[in-house]
């Protein structure tokens, strides 16, 4: 290895990640999929621009998929409203997911992750882990319904988030990220009316 090349190089601290290398590995990731889009990302690519070792990356990431993921879940975090009315709150709250999928890189992104989690255990443990994360933050808008008498006691607010994400990742993997609004409010409304108060 060339002495230039050894010390433009990024060193690494083991399996513990080194926030620096973290940091310029997951904006090389950013930047290929925006300059590049999802056919001309891979591990190599993201190592030689963030000038890191793959088996650094390896390390941190076990997948393209997991890498992916974590790229997913850097982008800006879809708002949850308290508008004091639940059918409103999930109307809104589809309304800004799909128009977050349609205008970035980042449906085509989930998507992708989505895919590679049939066939990469990695993936489909990341991608688990993540969608637990998701139900307990969507779970917020039936937890605050709950606590205004809005929506029954017995409900399960976590279950009632799998099935929001149950239409979107649908919608997301038909390529169907432009429903008509009513049909939003429509679901909205059908899911919140059984579980009223």
């Amino acid at each position: 290895m060339a002495v230039k090349e050894a010390i433009g190089r990024r060193t690494s601290i083991g399996a513990q990640r080194n926030p620096a290398s973290e940091e310029a590995i997951l904006k090389a990731a950013e930047e290929i999929l925006v300059e590049s889009g999802l056919s001309a990302f891979s591990i190599e690519a993201v190592a030689k621009r963030a000038k890191a070792g793959k088996p650094t990356i390896y390390r941190w990431w076990p997948s393209k998929a997991v890498l992916l993921l974590d790229v997913y879940h850097r982008q800006k975090t879809v708002p949850i409203s308290d508008t004091g009315n639940v059918a409103e709150d999930i109307f809104l709250f589809l309304t800004a997911l799909f128009q977050h999928w349609r205008q970035t890189g980042s449906g085509a992104i989930f998507r992708s992750v989505i895919a590679e989690a049939q066939s990469d255990a990695a993936a489909a443990e990341a991608l688990a882990a993540y969608a637990a994360g998701r139900r307990k933050y969507i779970g917020e808008i039936f937890r605050r319904a709950q606590a205004r008498k809005e929506v029954a006691g017995w409900a399960d607010p976590e279950l009632l988030a799998e099935m929001v994400s149950s239409l979107a990742w649908n919608r997301l993997l038909t390529n169907r990220l432009d429903p008509d609004p009513e049909d939003l409010r429509l679901f909205a409304r059908q899911l919140t009316e059984g579980i009223r108060a």
